[in-house]
Parts: structure tokens; C-alpha cells; sequence
């Protein structure tokens, strides 16, 4: 398993600030999905839920389904291809390539679980949130 090291020190103070303003829980992104969510009369999920190893965003525990919404950059979006920070590359190289075998893993164990499991990109909550909301509330369809 990769070793991740020290976390380098920001390269400047908006550096710092940005980093230390990011979330692990209840991100934007996850507060404007549920809203969108509960606008369209879907309510009855529970945040951070355990399954096994991994804990999701949102779970509806009755239809098992799980809900991971990814940051583009926390988890190296494939379609907006980010790129690496211009300092500390190697240290984020590591880091992007740990947060991609975990999220690997918790994809594994949820489904293993017996979870059907929708992941969620940032660039589609921006771009329409409703049309992501749509997308959880037909996953909880039967069948």
C-alpha cells in the first residue's frame, strides 16, 4: 500500500486558506444535492452511513442504495482531467492515487454489501443539481 508522508507545507496563504476551508462532511456540494433532493419530496435518506468499511454521503437504507457525491479534484475527476497542483506534485500524485484505491474499495464493499451505489461528480451537481437528484430518485425505483 502507497505511503502517503508529511503534508507539505501551502505553497502560499490563499493556499492555506483554500485547504483549510474544505470539508471531509456536509460539503456544498452534498448540502445542495440533499436540497435538491428534498425539493423533489425525496426525504428519507440518512447522511454519512456506514456499509461496511466505507461510509457513503447519503443512504436510503430501505431500498439499499448509497449515495458518494466526489469532488473533482478530492477524487481526480476522469472528465475534467485537473491535472496536478504545480507544487508538491509528487505528494499529490500519492494522494490522488490513495484517494482512487479507496474510493475503488468502498465501491467494492458497498456493492458487495448487496448496495446498488450512484457516484455523483461535482461538475454534474453544478451544472444541475435537479438533474442529479433525478438520477438518486430513480435509482430508488424497484427493479
Amino acid at each position: 500500500m502507497l505511503k502517503l508522508g508529511a503534508i507539505p507545507p501551502p505553497s502560499s496563504e490563499a493556499a492555506h486558506n483554500v485547504m483549510a476551508a474544505n470539508r471531509g462532511k456536509d460539503t456544498g456540494l452534498e448540502l445542495r444535492l440533499r436540497d435538491a433532493l428534498l425539493r423533489d419530496g425525496v426525504s428519507r435518506f440518512v447522511t454519512h452511513y456506514r456499509i461496511g468499511s466505507a461510509r457513503v454521503d447519503l443512504a436510503f437504507v430501505d431500498e439499499r442504495v448509497a449515495v458518494q457525491v466526489h469532488g473533482c479534484f478530492w477524487h481526480h475527476c476522469p472528465k475534467c482531467d485537473l491535472g496536478l497542483p504545480k507544487t508538491h506534485r509528487e505528494y499529490w500524485r500519492k494522494k490522488f492515487e490513495i484517494n482512487k484505491a479507496r474510493d475503488k474499495r468502498a465501491r467494492a464493499n458497498i456493492r458487495k454489501e448487496g448496495w446498488k451505489l450512484v457516484e455523483i461528480w461535482e461538475h454534474e451537481i453544478k451544472k444541475d443539481s435537479v438533474k442529479s437528484a433525478i438520477r438518486v430518485a430513480r435509482a430508488l425505483e424497484p427493479g
